[in-house]
């Protein structure tokens, strides 16, 4: 059956106020509380503030990782690299560019270490690809780092605001066995991209699947309250005989634990109907 995991900080109060952030206090914690609830990973996220003292960074953090991850039976499968939203490899100068590109090649040698598989880069909102020159800069970082994922057998998973059409395109444009797509259920839905026009048209390339509800050209909402069509969106990875994870992104609640419990539930539902 698909695992399924939790985006890392859900299961902890915000930090700063932010959706999304790496918990710097709670790291450790949040894998207890995970295997408590009875998810199987984790996703890592590795942001540009502070970037050289996450622990992925670090031979001690990366012995620490994988001791709470042995210890709890929660993996990390996949690192959530937000760093290339705040500092994208186009729209900055070359010495910026160069400084994203090495700074991924040196993510991928590092997550080889403890037995990461893919390492998945966000392209939207503040690094939404807009032009043809952004594609073929993007193209050029990406294959640099594709040599390096080889050697430690490491996917590169792109996210992006694409239409399926333009997504796949750049996919065949890069066209490298080790790149894959990422697919985010409420994202598609606040855009207007249909499930089975999507997923049927990326199909081999998904890696893995974000769980997220969303409103047709609005904000995140809780699961079930949205636009995301979730029967039609399992139903066409079954289709496609998806084996990949579902990663929980999805809205905040007050009580961190208790609304992933809920969550969690939610997708398993969905799971043994269409993929179980």
């Amino acid at each position: 059956m698909n695992k399924i995991g939790i985006m890392q900080g859900r299961l902890s109060p915000p930090v700063g106020g932010r959706i999304q952030a790496f918990p710097w206090d709670a790291w450790e914690k949040e894998f207890k509380g995970a295997a408590a609830i009875g998810f199987d990973e984790i996703e890592f996220i590795f942001e540009a503030q502070d970037c050289e003292g996450n622990p992925l960074f670090t031979t001690e953090g990366l012995d620490k990782i994988k001791g709470v991850s042995d210890e709890t039976g929660i993996q990390v499968n996949y690192v959530c690299a937000d760093y290339f939203m705040e500092r994208p490899f186009f729209r900055v100068s070359e010495s910026d560019r160069n400084q994203s590109t090495e700074t991924l090649k040196y993510l991928i040698k590092q997550c080889a270490k403890i037995g990461i598989k893919g390492i998945e880069i966000p392209l939207v909102d503040n690094s939404k690809i807009e032009t043809e020159e952004e594609v073929e800069l993007l193209t050029e970082c990406l294959k640099e780092c594709l040599a390096v994922a080889e050697t430690y057998n490491i996917r590169l998973v792109l996210e992006t605001s694409l239409n399926p059409l333009d997504f796949k395109a750049l996919l065949q444009r890069i066209n490298h066995p080790l790149l894959g797509a990422n697919y985010d259920t409420g994202n598609s839905a606040s855009l207007g991209y249909g499930p089975e026009e999507e997923v049927l048209k990326l199909g081999k390339w998904i890696d893995n699947v974000h769980i997220k509800d969303r409103l047709l050209g609005g904000g995140t909402v809780p699961l079930g309250e949205g636009d995301t069509d979730f029967d039609l969106v399992f139903k066409t990875l079954g289709r496609i005989s998806y084996k990949g994870s579902f990663i929980l992104q999805a809205a905040r609640g007050e009580n961190e634990l208790e609304v992933a419990g809920r969550y969690l539930a939610f997708v398993k539902h969905y799971v043994q109907k269409y993929l179980g």
